[in-house]
């Protein structure tokens, strides 16, 4: 075969493969509706932000209905210190941006402080946990991509379904919602 026959197969064969692919992002992108979403400040996509952990309100700015399941983001308000314990997602990168305080973070291997304009990525399947360390209010805007269930575990969690569970269940939750916690928060 010469080469110019082999270069018009190549693509022709290339068409034939990636097509399909192309369609389903089409379809995917006419999901989402074409009009933009505004949230003003101190305000819920919903109209009803999430009060979690005696103190923690989650403000959400882009719900994972807007976006087909592809991307989460919440503004994280924060009363007291402390935060969630040493965990990883199956499927989500998970993103902080701080907008007001001061972070610690742990990632992996890695602890660091973070302040008003750093950000710190976590990616998929690499423990990590965070904690406000200081004193007054403090907010993180968050994000989750993909998506997954972590919007629905924020609601349901909110409504004081931990209580009702023995750990166990807990776990099993946890699970079911593409996490493990793997160790204590930090302090």
């Amino acid at each position: 075969m010469n080469r110019n026959a082999f270069l018009k197969f190549g693509l022709a064969a290339g068409s034939f493969f990636t097509a399909p692919f192309s369609l389903i992002a089409q379809a995917i992108h006419r999901k989402r509706g074409n009009k933009a979403i505004r949230v003003e400040a101190g305000k819920d996509r919903n109209d009803k932000p999430i009060s979690l952990f005696q103190g923690d309100t989650f403000f959400t700015k882009v719900s994972t209905k807007d976006t087909d399941g592809d991307l989460f983001i919440f503004e994280s308000v924060r009363d007291k210190k402390g935060g969630p314990p040493f965990h990883y997602h199956y499927e989500q990168d998970e993103w902080w941006y701080v907008l007001e305080g001061e972070f610690l973070f742990k990632v992996g291997d890695e602890t660091f402080t973070a302040k008003r304009g750093d950000s710190v990525f976590g990616p998929r399947m690499v423990p990590h946990a965070f904690a406000k360390i200081n004193e007054g209010p403090a907010r993180l805007l968050m994000a989750f991509q993909p998506a997954g269930k972590m919007e629905n575990q924020f609601k349901e969690v909110s409504t004081g379904i931990y209580a009702k569970m023995t750990d166990a269940e807990i776990d099993n939750y946890r699970k079911a919602s593409g996490f493990e916690v793997v160790g204590p928060a930090l302090t």
